[in-house]
């Protein structure tokens, strides 16, 4: 198991904020990565789907007229998703840096973000997270989920196929079956990854990050020192206040 460094990022942000842009196919670990690093630096995790949730429960004129267009079965269109985004990121909780999850998705989200950017002192830096597809298909179709509780399991780690908390027999969402995996690579391979070309092209730094058989730790380690090569070195707390964070 890969080793953190005993220093890790504190809260102090460097002298030019990043904005970290977690890039990555369906079952690369964008979501477990970015929470892990949002507690090593201090900054916030950012999902546009945690966005959309917390828009509609705080019922704000953006989050009806969202709820509104996803009731009547549409997808959110990109001026609205990225006002979604502009309005988080303009919180000062964003001010010392930001990690951004599942956005952009599209090439005008993309170019916006990059306007975005214009004359601000953030350091915009994409991470792409890199697994191989016959480990994503291996990761997602193994995966089976408790209809009581919520858990969730691995075929490999739990052969039995009973929850662990409640004893429920554990089921495979219709998300994870092979046919709806292989659709979702398929769209991320034409849809998506040109975003990320397009951020290239706007001159973001693009940092990728092999993370097929590495654990959790080991990814997040690993995009500390990417991170620090591009915008020198943090300022460090040391992996006792980590721990005892954690």
């Amino acid at each position: 198991m890969t080793t953190f460094h005993t220093e890790i990022a504190s809260k102090t942000a460097p002298k030019r904020p990043l904005a970290v842009l977690l890039f990555g196919a369906p079952g690369s670990g964008k979501g477990t990565t970015g929470k892990m690093l949002a507690k090593l630096t201090g900054w916030p995790h950012l999902a546009t789907g945690d966005l959309l949730r917390e828009q509609i429960a705080r019922k704000t004129p953006l989050g009806l007229e969202m709820q509104s267009i996803l009731a009547a079965g549409q997808l959110a269109p990109d001026e609205l998703v990225s006002r979604m985004v502009w309005d988080r990121l303009s919180w000062p909780d964003c001010e010392n840096g930001f990690l951004l999850d599942g956005f952009p998705r599209t090439i005008p989200q993309a170019e916006g973000l990059a306007r975005w950017f214009e004359g601000k002192a953030f350091r915009p830096v994409m991470i792409h997270l890199w697994v191989e597809y016959n480990e994503i298909l291996r990761r997602l179709t193994g995966r089976r989920t408790c209809p009581l509780c919520g858990a969730i399991y691995h075929i490999e780690s739990n052969p039995s196929g009973v929850c662990e908390i409640d004893g429920a027999e554990l089921r495979t969402r219709d998300d994870d079956t092979e046919q709806v995996v292989l659709a979702r690579l398929q769209t991320y391979q034409s849809q998506t990854w040109p975003v990320a070309e397009t951020l290239k092209g706007r001159g973001i730094a693009v940092e990728a990050i092999e993370c097929g058989e590495m654990d959790p730790e080991g990814v997040a380690d690993r995009i500390v020192s990417r991170l620090e090569r591009v915008a020198g070195k943090f300022e460090k707390r040391n992996s006792k206040e980590i721990s005892g964070a954690r």
